[in-house]
């Protein structure tokens, strides 16, 4: 469907039709290949084949979550969606030719949406990719695992506290099968510190130091015209209207990092940003992955005047009930310090980055694992140790939860713990003074002001809670 035809199906139009568990009409999916002939993937016929909906096909999609499926034989990625329709038009066209090498034959097997919704619609889709800007993540999994397609989500999991429950919720209730992309789950190194911690090589655990990259602040920007390609009303989502600049949105000619991960109308920076990544580590280490910090305080620089005012430099600080104090912060390396009695433990990527435009790609590499004694790293855990649970790949583990229809490594709940510390250690820099936190009631105590931090005002049509309270 082309950018310029209005969209055929409406938000609450949508909920009544997967509620009835209604089809997409013939109008909307006629015409166009859904099933693949198994002649064209051999052994991998549709019925053994997850088909996969890419949703939202810029920097993150292209480069890392799109080939984080296409690599499998028993997935296919049939469809793709996005509000910029150059960029739909350009993802079909990439996966298309994809499909085509590896199958060495023409392929033009490729639907193009440039609204989910009626992508969510298409029976013969069994899961979708989401990997949108922050602020669409909730509202698409929760609207997602009601049409009952399983979810691969960039993270962080949502834009708000409240969002985030109303998801994970959501997806608990749905019995969806739903991944967070906190891909260091999948990595070695990060599980490795995670069980040696656990099983005590440190000593007892007393600091962890998080370190994530910065970012800069930007200038003014004049309002431009809203590209013919792009539907930015439907782009904003939940978030108030604001004109259109590109640097607000996403590049025109490439697909650059864009401008919205600066922007906290869409997201809160960095500690968001990477430290839905290296916060999950250290609650997987801590064993803390469902509860979160008890009291959170510390500071920030927030840009004074531009278009981009997400945080700048900043250190925050959590204590958890375990007796464990976290401290955030861009000013020492990029990765998780976990201090005990007996010595310490450092992990991080090192220079591997996941897109070109990545922070990590542009600082000096750390070394990926480290600690205060070399013997700690040869250390074996033992068989009645705690063994925490492996993934080799992060989309495969996916995939293989759909099959199996077990939990995967990041599930939505998790997922939704570590965005809510990161979003705790958000609201402690916007008000500059200690908090304190209930975990199980995920609300502030006795403190008005940072309650309403937990939630934001939401704009028609595209409100979550019309999903939540649909039935």
């Amino acid at each position: 469907m082309s950018s310029d035809k209005k969209s055929l199906v409406t938000r609450r139009k949508f909920l009544d039709l997967t509620a009835k568990g209604t089809l997409a009409s013939t109008a909307i999916i006629s015409g166009f290949p859904t099933i693949v002939p198994a002649s064209v993937f051999g052994k991998n016929a549709p019925s053994n084949r997850i088909n996969i909906g890419a949703i939202g096909t810029g920097r993150i999609s292209r480069g890392h979550d799109m080939p984080g499926v296409w690599q499998y034989d028993n997935a296919l990625i049939m469809a793709v969606c996005d509000l910029d329709s150059n960029r739909a038009e350009s993802a079909k066209q990439l996966v298309n030719g994809v499909y085509a090498k590896k199958t060495g034959k023409d392929y033009d097997g490729v639907r193009v949406y440039t609204d989910y919704r009626e992508l969510l619609l298409n029976k013969d889709i069994d899961a979708v990719l989401v990997s949108t800007p922050d602020h669409w993540h909730a509202p698409i999994v929760i609207d997602a695992v009601r049409a009952k397609k399983d979810v691969y989500m960039q993270k962080p999991a949502s834009l708000t506290i409240a969002e985030g429950r109303m998801m994970a919720d959501a997806v608990k209730k749905s019995g969806q099968i739903v991944q967070v992309g906190s891909q260091q789950r999948s990595s070695e190194q990060f599980r490795y510190a995670a069980e040696l911690v656990r099983n005590g090589r440190i000593g007892k655990l007393k600091t962890v130091y998080v370190g994530l990259p910065g970012d800069p602040s930007g200038n003014d920007e004049p309002q431009m015209p809203v590209p013919k390609n792009l539907n930015y009303d439907m782009w904003l989502g939940t978030t108030p209207e604001v004109y259109y600049t590109e640097k607000r949105v996403h590049p025109q000619a490439d697909f650059d990092r864009p401008g919205w991960l600066r922007c906290e109308q869409f997201g809160a920076g960095m500690i968001t940003g990477w430290g839905a990544h290296h916060i999950d580590s250290a609650h997987w280490a801590m064993n803390t992955e469902y509860t979160g910090p008890i009291e959170i305080w510390g500071k920030a620089d927030f840009p004074k005047h531009g278009l981009w005012d997400v945080h700048g430099i900043f250190r925050t600080e959590a204590m958890y009930e375990n007796g464990v104090h976290m401290i955030v912060t861009n000013e020492i390396a990029n990765g998780v310090r976990f201090e005990g009695t007996e010595g310490w433990i450092f992990v991080s990527r090192g220079d591997a980055a996941v897109t070109a435009s990545d922070p990590i790609a542009k600082q000096n590499a750390a070394k990926k694992l480290d600690a205060s004694d070399p013997k700690i790293l040869t250390s074996v855990i033992g068989p009645n140790e705690i063994h925490l649970p492996v993934s080799k790949e992060h989309h495969g583990n996916w995939l293989e939860s759909i099959v199996s229809r077990k939990e995967p490594i990041a599930p939505t709940e998790v997922g939704h713990r570590s965005c809510s510390a990161c979003l705790l250690h958000h609201a402690a820099m916007k008000l500059n003074r200690k908090l304190y936190w209930d975990p199980k009631k995920e609300q502030f105590k006795n403190d008005p002001e940072a309650n309403k931090l937990l939630s934001r005002p939401q704009r028609a049509p595209y409100a979550i809670k019309m999903v939540a309270s649909a039935k």
